[in-house]
């Protein structure tokens, strides 16, 4: 029976380890299913918002798409107006992160009716 000391041991702390992996694992896909579902809502908004003030020009209508990108935790890369239609291109931080400056981005466009 000496030969077995610290057998269950080693299988307990090896199953412990591959448990707690498998966890990090999972928390890291479901902080970025987060990430990029909060980015796709940003971006849909500030779309909107962008297209609302697009018959005022690029530079009110992208700061205000910026503004709603703000106030949902999210940032806007890219925005512009392509006639009336507006384009933006939005990021979201992962709220949690094995690997500092990971982000999720999401793009949406929106405009008139038959645009």
């Amino acid at each position: 029976m000496n030969g077995d000391r610290g057998a269950a041991t080693a299988a307990s702390a090896v199953v412990a380890l591959a448990l707690l992996a498998l966890l990090v694992l999972v928390l890291q896909l479901g902080a970025a299913t987060v990430a990029r579902h909060r980015a796709e809502g940003a971006a849909d908004l500030a779309a909107l918002a962008a297209a609302a003030h697009a018959v005022r020009g690029t530079g009110p209508a992208c700061a205000r798409a910026t503004e709603v990108a703000d106030g949902m935790r999210t940032a806007v890369t890219d925005c512009r107006l392509e006639g009336w239609n507006a384009r933006v291109t939005v990021e979201a931080d992962l709220p949690i992160s094995l690997l500092p400056g990971q982000k999720a981005s999401a793009r949406a466009h929106a405009g008139p009716v038959g645009d």
